[in-house]
């Protein structure tokens, strides 16, 4: 999770699928978890309250499916995911770049 002042570089090129969208944070903290996480115990960011970007960018999609391997244990086969969150107007979602599955 990053936390940014303003809008990063374009670096989708390193991911194999990078969506953005926005959200109001009106508490000036932000709650990252799983969707099996405990919230009491999740991961807290402060931010600045408000309407923020986000962008999730995510990776090892392509050499996870290539293996054929469903696994959290192993990195080989860890799907990795990078938010990055930052002050921005409210605009509309978008897919900055789609990953397709070798299968399909």
């Amino acid at each position: 999770m990053e936390v940014l002042e303003a809008a990063p570089e374009d670096d989708s090129a390193e991911f194999d699928h990078v969506v953005e969208a926005s959200l109001h944070v009106s508490s000036g903290r932000l709650v990252v978890m799983g969707c099996t996480d405990y919230e009491p115990e999740a991961a807290r960011f402060g931010i600045a309250a408000g309407p923020v970007r986000v962008r999730a960018a995510r990776s090892n999609l392509a050499e996870a499916e290539r293996l054929g391997i469903d696994s959290d244990e192993d990195p080989v086969t860890t799907e990795q995911l990078r938010l990055q969150v930052w002050p921005a107007p409210h605009t509309d979602r978008v897919v900055i770049k789609r990953w397709r599955p070798l299968a399909a």
